[in-house]
């Protein structure tokens, strides 16, 4: 059973959720909190696992008390409770606070519960944390690679190492995952975000595509100019659902990013940043690194993956670790006829399993999702095994 706030300035609409949290069965005790207050619960204080911010006209109050809540306890999952569906500045201001769920007012007891049950998914502890099931998959620059390392990742993320994974196709200015997967998606990114206010973790298994290997992808922009109309502070709140319904969540980013991606990024458990052996990827490389330590990113959250490797590299691999003051996590081999042979007939790598390519890729798979893998006995050491360091 779970403990439950409520922070409200209306007597009337604190019943009514008050109300819901009971009709759900899932919680033990309510504990309320009136707006606006002087005083803020001190640091000794039990705080709930579950608060409602019951929002007014001026948001600005119950933000604050939730952020104040999260600083105190973090592992607090704060819901935002709103009339009507909320703006693209409320949901920004609604994320800077730590916000994790919009729920619509009057309060259902179902959908209440729904979101209540995600905290419980697979039986885990509310404190853990969401947030690591998130990979950002980046290039350094243009044409290395990133999609066809994406898609042939989540496909053995899927198959080999069975876990749910969903791929979102956030690259711009067109995402093109799904060609690679000869799947044609019904909707995607822009249904998400225009449906916000009732996108839950049922909504938004409706909108994903399905592939053979049991890869999940939410499309992307099938048009540039649909990105003018796409906020970040709303692509946040699709990352957080996925997260809440998958294992792993892969977002393919492509190349383009700015500073309004950084919330975005610091939440990533890892960013795979996707180069090749080549000064002008080098050089990209380290600007990017540079950057998303600007964003306020962990580096030790950067790994490198080298597309397209050929033997004899070494020297360059060995610069890519200057750079990241680290071993490159991964090395994919140059197999050109295989690798555009899969592209234009739309399937992953993962037909050959003699291919070294596709191993490195179960490898990666499984080094992602700490399933052990079976190194094949002609595959290399050093920078031409998968890792750069010895395990």
């Amino acid at each position: 059973m779970l403990t439950a706030g409520i922070v409200s300035g209306d007597r009337v609409s604190s019943a009514q959720l008050l109300a819901a949290l009971q009709q759900t069965g899932m919680v033990s005790s309510v504990k309320e909190w009136a707006i606006p207050t002087d005083q803020y619960p001190e640091a000794t204080e039990a705080i709930p696992d579950v608060i409602l911010l019951d929002l007014g006209r001026d948001p600005d109050p119950y933000f604050a008390f939730g952020a104040h809540l999260r600083r105190i306890q973090p592992a607090t999952w704060l819901i935002a409770c709103s009339a009507g569906t909320p703006n693209q500045q409320l949901l920004l201001e609604a994320m800077r606070s730590g916000v994790q769920d919009f729920a619509p007012k009057p309060l259902a007891p179902e959908g209440l519960r729904e979101i209540l049950l995600r905290l419980q998914l697979d039986n885990q502890p509310l404190e853990r944390r969401i947030t690591d099931r998130l990979v950002v998959v980046m290039g350094s620059k243009g044409g290395v690679g990133t999609t066809t390392v994406a898609v042939n990742l989540g496909v053995q993320l899927s198959k080999f190492a069975q876990k749910r994974t969903v791929l979102l196709d956030m690259a711009r200015p067109l995402g093109n995952a799904h060609l690679l997967l000869n799947l044609n998606p019904r909707f995607g990114i822009r249904d998400a975000v225009e449906n916000l206010d009732r996108l839950d973790t049922h909504f938004f298994g409706g909108l994903l595509t399905h592939q053979s290997s049991n890869l999940h992808i939410l499309g992307g922009t099938m048009h540039p100019e649909e990105w003018h109309n796409i906020h970040v502070a709303s692509v946040h709140r699709v990352v957080n659902v996925a997260q809440a319904a998958f294992d792993i969540v892969l977002l393919d980013m492509g190349v383009q990013f700015s500073s309004e991606w950084a919330d975005i990024l610091r939440d990533a458990r890892m960013i795979l940043m996707i180069a090749e052996s080549n000064v002008p990827s080098l050089w990209n490389l380290e600007r990017r690194v540079l950057a998303l330590g600007g964003f306020g990113v962990d580096p030790n959250r950067i790994s490198v993956v080298v597309n397209r490797w050929h033997k004899g590299e070494d020297e360059t691999l060995a610069a890519i670790e200057k750079i990241m003051r680290r071993p490159v996590l991964a090395s994919l081999p140059n197999d050109f006829r295989k690798a555009s042979t899969a592209v234009n007939l739309g399937m992953p790598l993962n037909e050959d399993k003699s291919s070294p390519l596709t191993a490195r890729y179960r490898e990666l798979a499984g080094q992602l999702a700490g399933v052990e893998t079976v190194r094949s006995v002609k595959s290399s050491g050093g920078f031409g095994g998968l890792f750069g360091s010895k395990r």
